[in-house]
């Protein structure tokens, strides 16, 4: 089997037999692609932290045409969210972003501007800028949605749930990268219509309910 060395964003993880894990990651190169990570669960595991949600690593793994799963064979950390997990709320986009990802990306397929778009997101919640996760959690919505093939025209959808000011802030998130987007006081309010509207969108597009949205509407 061919080995190859993918820089890659862990998406999800589960237990698989008595030390094993299943690893759903998303390579830059490869698309989403789900794998074995042998005796990952023992306590002196040469993968260390490296297997932790939205982990960014060069993931080294071998693959078989014939078979559904790879064999993960070691990572090296790139770049880790521990910074980010300890504040609750901001622990909640990150399982968000990764829960989206999961359910959106089709397997083996590889999709570069969605694989920045989580860095892009990444890299402002690390930020910490005031109402960084209600920005992070609509930008991330919106782009996820338009690259996924299935954003329709929101300056002339029909749902009067929307808006004016959403769908002219929805216009300047198209246009505008996260860190240069105009200074405004972000909160759970904000834009609460076209956030509820993108998950909506989201949902019946994967026909599958998000867990997570949930949790943040709690907020």
């Amino acid at each position: 089997m061919p080995t190859r060395v993918s820089e890659s964003y862990v998406l999800r993880t589960y237990p698989y037999r008595e030390s094993d894990l299943i690893v759903s990651f998303f390579t830059r190169d490869q698309g989403k692609l789900r794998g074995i990570a042998r005796r990952a669960r023992k306590p002196k595991s040469t993968y260390g932290s490296g297997l932790e949600r939205l982990s960014l690593i060069n993931l080294s793994y071998s693959q078989r045409e014939t078979r559904e799963l790879v064999n993960l064979n070691s990572c090296d950390l790139v770049q880790s969210q521990f910074n980010l997990v300890h504040d609750f709320d901001t622990s909640l986009v990150l399982d968000y972003i990764a829960e989206v990802s999961e359910h959106l990306l089709p397997a083996d397929e590889p999709n570069e501007k969605f694989f920045r778009l989580i860095a892009t997101c990444l890299d402002h919640l690390h930020r910490r800028s005031p109402g960084a996760i209600w920005s992070a959690v609509l930008y991330f919505s919106l782009w996820a949605t338009r690259l996924s093939g299935f954003l329709p025209d929101l300056q002339h959808h029909p749902d009067r749930s929307l808006t004016e000011d959403s769908r002219e802030l929805a216009g300047t998130m198209l246009r505008t990268p996260i860190a240069a987007l105009p200074e405004r006081n972000w909160n759970k309010d904000t834009a609460l219509d076209l956030r509820r509207f993108l998950i909506k969108q989201m949902e019946q597009h994967v026909e599958r309910h998000f867990h997570t949205p949930t949790l943040l509407e709690g907020l």
